[in-house]
């Protein structure tokens, strides 16, 4: 299924983890994520690493593993070692683990490093308790400190991300700007940073209560602080919405924008392999719930639900969709003609190395720009992995 195509230079490969147990879920959360599931804890780990043993032995080694959620600092040390230890990886592979800032302390992170893990991504949303409220978050900025130290100490210094949220009811301008000063004066300092734009999502608290949906010019406006603020700090923009300290973007994410192949392991999780002979592609994804997937592994299945063949030129536009989302851009070989469309060409710029990327101004009309190239049939690009990303 990932078999290597090339041993003696291989492709990057992921495989992502999905860790579906919250101790309670946020007011905007949609995600497959269950507050009152933790007995299944060990049972699901154990399925994880038998699903992990039946679909990469003899496969290649992973250069990136994610563990997502949810809530995987949930997990304890032998939990999260019990699925790492069963993941065949390259030396030098990055190991993410999520973490709510308040279920770590230094022994479960100083075990995290001992088990592998190389990353760690705390999601902070925001460092105003009254913002951190109007969404429903759980912890305070004073615990995202102790959290933030409490990573240091355990080894993770020069490995931290942080998550934002943008736009939550409540938040002014000068409560954005707040926590981003707060974020970048965290010790020790988040070599990474993350920033969303609250989005409502159907069937969530926050999509029964419109008195706090978020406003688009102000998110507009906090999004252009947000750039000016990082960029200052020495994090150069990547993806729309992700800046970091050179050489520290994740690989990981990286892979999915690029069309890369990866695993998914765990309820929800999908997955992702590339035939590089045709240039067609299979998507596919596991069983939603925790308790099926538990079932259907143990009773010697891989819990996959569906899936999807990609074409060729199905695979060409989302290669366009998710290249023109990132600071490489798209080969300006591959748009014939944007900068005579006038609308492009106030959103797109060169980026000096043989791409087009966005305007600041101009990822934040991501989604419609894309949907202008590929209407307009400007847009021929390659596939991923035949240099549709400017070189460097």
């Amino acid at each position: 299924m990932f078999a290597d195509p090339n041993p003696s230079a291989p492709a990057p490969f992921g495989v992502y983890v999905h860790i579906p147990f919250c101790a309670s879920r946020c007011d905007y959360c949609a995600f497959a994520t269950w507050t009152d599931k933790g007995h299944l804890m060990s049972a699901y780990a154990k399925a994880c690493g038998t699903a992990a043993m039946r679909l990469l032995d003899g496969g290649r080694p992973a250069s990136s593993v994610f563990f997502g959620g949810g809530t995987p600092s949930l997990l304890d040390e032998g939990q999260l070692e019990s699925i790492l230890a069963l993941i065949a990886r390259t030396d030098n592979a990055e190991v993410t683990v999520e973490c709510n800032p308040e279920s770590v302390d230094v022994a479960k992170l100083s075990s995290y490093r001992r088990a592998g893990v190389t990353r760690l991504s705390f999601g902070v949303q925001s460092m105003q308790p009254h913002v951190l409220a109007s969404l429903g978050r759980r912890h305070g900025p004073d615990s995202v400190r102790r959290a933030i130290s409490a990573a240091g100490e355990a080894g993770f210094a020069d490995a931290l991300n942080v998550d934002l949220i943008i736009g939550a009811a409540g938040e002014s301008v000068s409560d954005w700007a707040a926590t981003l000063d707060a974020v970048l004066a965290l010790e020790p300092a988040p070599v990474h940073v993350s920033a969303y734009s609250l989005t409502v999502e159907p069937g969530t608290p926050l999509a029964r209560d419109a008195s706090r949906h978020p406003d688009p010019d102000d998110q507009a406006d906090k999004y252009l602080l947000a750039d000016r603020r990082l960029r200052d700090a020495g994090l150069q923009w990547y993806e729309i919405s992700n800046w970091a300290k050179p050489g520290a973007a994740c690989r990981h994410n990286q892979l999915y924008w690029e069309q890369g192949e990866y695993l998914g392991l765990g309820c929800s999780a999908h997955s992702h392999s590339v035939n590089v002979e045709s240039g067609t592609a299979r998507r596919w994804w596991n069983v939603r719930t925790p308790e099926r997937y538990v079932n259907l592994v143990g009773a010697g299945g891989d819990g996959e639900a569906a899936g999807e063949h990609l074409e060729r030129a199905q695979r060409r536009m989302e290669a366009l969709v998710l290249g023109i989302r990132t600071a490489s851009g798209v080969a300006e070989a591959h748009l014939p003609g944007w900068a005579d469309d006038p609308v492009l060409a106030s959103l797109l710029e060169r980026n000096g190395t043989g791409g087009v990327s966005l305007t600041p101004h101009g990822r934040l009309l991501a989604n419609e720009v894309a949907l202008r190239l590929v209407d307009s049939d400007v847009s021929q690009p390659q596939l991923a992995g035949s240099s549709i990303r400017s070189p460097g």
